[in-house]
């Protein structure tokens, strides 16, 4: 890699350099300002009265995440890497519905262009690439997705089970008119969101729907401590600086906040 594009490279794609951690902050910033934007863009009280204003910050914020996506492919090492991994995805989808916008003008497309711009709040999942926060959960979520799966499958098998039988003792009575409605009751109980369009009325259906809002407060719970032990986990595998007491990885040999030399 030349040289130039090496220190460049580390300023927009790492984190442990002042100029680098200085970029990401700016970054940062840029990107909450332009989620406010498009936030502010949908009250039609504002967007009508400074229509202009929004079109053309969003040009402008667009230019810079264009210009910024543009530089990460020209120094990455391995273009196609970066263009087809998920960071590489949510940069490019982040400004295309603004490009979009030129290519659909007209009366007839104003609803696809709408559409298309409605995706740039898509610009929020950036903001997680400089979190580190943010990257031990996304870590913790990864290591959990086994044991999270097996646990879906048993919800969605006990789910299926307890439609099926709501169906079979109210007897297609009180909105029980078929498995799959029975079924979208279940998943209302469970969740413990409780809707209340479907009732039962008979004393079993009842007691069946009793079982399922105790279970329901105990399905919640174990994603929950899946992922909690997943972090926990990965907070112990860091060690902690003696001076400035930043967490860092466990392979490092100096702080990357002050320095600082690990034994």
């Amino acid at each position: 890699m030349i040289p130039y594009k090496e220190k460049l490279y580390k300023v927009v794609f790492g984190t442990d350099s002042k100029a680098g951690k200085r970029f990401d902050l700016i970054l940062l910033w840029i990107i909450l300002f332009s989620v406010f934007v498009v936030m502010l863009e949908s009250v039609p009280e504002i967007s009508n009265r400074i229509s202009k204003t929004f079109i053309t910050t969003e040009w402008i914020l667009t230019i810079i995440f264009s210009i910024e996506y543009l530089i990460r492919i020209w120094i990455s090492p391995r273009r196609s890497k970066y263009l087809f991994s998920f960071w590489g995805f949510i940069d490019l989808l982040s400004i295309l519905p603004t490009w979009l916008s030129l290519i659909l003008p007209g009366y007839h497309y104003l609803l696809v262009v709408r559409i298309f711009r409605l995706l740039r709040i898509f610009r929020i999942l950036k903001l997680a690439r400089f979190i580190r926060e943010a990257q031990v959960l996304i870590e913790a979520l990864k290591s959990s997705l086994y044991k999270i799966s097996i646990f879906l499958f048993a919800v969605v098998a006990i789910v299926i089970f307890m439609g099926t039988l709501m169906y079979v003792v109210e007897g297609g009575r009180q909105g029980f008119t078929s498995i799959p409605q029975s079924i979208y009751w279940a998943v209302v109980t469970v969740t413990t969101v409780g809707y209340g369009d479907m009732v039962p009325h008979t004393v079993l259906g009842k007691f069946i729907s009793s079982i399922v809002m105790i279970m329901g407060y105990a399905i919640i719970a174990v994603p929950t401590g899946i992922v909690t032990v997943e972090i926990s986990r990965s907070n112990s595998n860091t060690q902690n600086c003696t001076k400035c007491d930043s967490k860092n990885e466990p392979s490092a040999k100096y702080c990357k906040n002050c320095g600082n030399p690990f034994n």
